[in-house]
């Protein structure tokens, strides 16, 4: 079989990679396996590496300050080139896009995107599962916007329920309040069935967990805790201050009847808990609880997330240090014209194929060798 060199190349690194890729081999099936034979079906993209919040566990102030270099706008990609990225991963089998960031709700014209991916159709014609993460600060105003442009549903970050602790948390004094309100705007137009994330830390925002359990109750949402990940390099991560899945699962059965619910998709992330009604039956218009342990139990094995970039590089893993560039591929270059929308398929192939990242379940042999140095900000490739 022939072969072309295909630069894809990561922008942290001060050599360029050059992967000998086939240029020629079977068109996209519908699905793909990565070497552990973990399929291709969850695709998230970050649309923006700049957020309005600076939570200590994402985009720490003393960082990300007044001086950091965030990517030009040329660098990022436009609405056309995703587009086109995720309508060659869909050929592959993805059926799910997040939209994430940064906060991608600080993306201009957001709207505009959401209307062109809606547009795309799964390799067997139904509509994606297209949904997106935010911090719910701009989320009252676009709601509708959004909704109307066929987003199916969202996810927002909440990390209490207290003021003063949210405030603390998102480090830029900003209300608790407004948050909910964006919350009951989703919920309004139909933004739906609404998650809500809670990144929980040890001696910061624990004594949260209860209050935040009762007051989204009867809400029909799920509410997800997320144990303190060593996402990033700058987030001055500490075991101690992670506070496992199970324990806040005790805490909350010792305040209120919870009954387990088995996984809706594979690949889920969250280990599922319904609310009980008074026979002691999940009720779904009560909502539910998940719990995301990627430290204290990895979810390596059925992982089938990829990640895009803000500038267009693939990511396989939420803890890798590099991404292949695929936005060299749609513009070219000086010696390479712009590949065909059947070369960038053979590449996202050949990059999956390849795939055999388990960070979470080799986390404790890795400790102390210096991977934690490399690892890319969750920023800027969405969580």
């Amino acid at each position: 079989m022939s072969q072309r060199v295909i630069p894809l190349v990561d922008h942290r690194q001060a050599a360029q990679r050059l992967i000998m890729m086939p240029t020629t081999g079977s068109r996209p099936e519908g699905q793909l396996l990565d070497a552990r034979g973990r399929t291709l079906s969850d695709l998230r993209i970050s649309v923006t590496d700049r957020c309005n919040f600076r939570c200590r566990y994402c985009m720490p102030k003393e960082i990300f300050d007044a001086k950091h270099n965030y990517l030009p706008h040329s660098a990022l990609l436009n609405f056309e080139e995703i587009t086109r990225l995720a309508r060659a991963f869909i050929s592959h089998g993805v059926r799910k896009i997040r939209l994430t960031g940064g906060e991608p709700l600080l993306r201009k014209n957001l709207e505009a995107l959401v209307a062109q991916l809606a547009a795309l159709r799964t390799v067997d014609g139904r509509e994606l599962d297209l949904t997106l993460t935010t911090n719910g600060s701009l989320l009252a105003r676009k709601a509708r916007q959004l909704r109307d442009a066929g987003l199916k549903r969202v996810t927002v970050s909440l990390d209490g329920l207290d003021d003063l602790v949210f405030r603390k948390m998102n480090d830029v004094d900003f209300p608790v309040a407004d948050v909910l309100r964006g919350i009951d705007a989703a919920k309004e137009v139909g933004l739906s069935p609404i998650k809500i994330n809670m990144v929980v830390k040890r001696g910061t925002n624990d004594h949260e967990i209860v209050p935040m359990a009762r007051h989204f109750r009867g809400s029909g949402m799920a509410l997800r805790f997320i144990e303190y990940m060593d996402v990033g390099a700058t987030n001055g991560w500490r075991k101690d201050e992670v506070l496992p899945g199970t324990e806040v699962l005790n805490l909350l059965r010792s305040e209120m009847r919870l009954v387990p619910l088995s996984a809706t998709a594979i690949g889920e992330t969250a280990q599922r808990w319904g609310y009980a009604d008074e026979t002691g039956r999940h009720d779904p218009t009560l909502g539910e609880i998940g719990l995301i342990n990627s430290v204290t139990h990895a979810f390596c094995g059925d992982c089938n997330r990829a990640r895009l970039s803000t500038e267009g590089k693939l990511y396989t893993c939420l803890f890798a240090a590099d991404g292949d560039d695929l936005r060299s591929l749609l513009r070219g270059s000086a010696t390479q014209p712009p590949a065909s929308d059947a070369v960038i398929a053979q590449a996202i192939r050949y990059l999956w194929e390849q795939r055999g990242d388990r960070y979470s379940e080799l986390r404790a042999s890795l400790a102390g060798k210096g991977h934690e140095v490399r690892r890319v900000e969750m920023s800027y490739i969405g969580g």
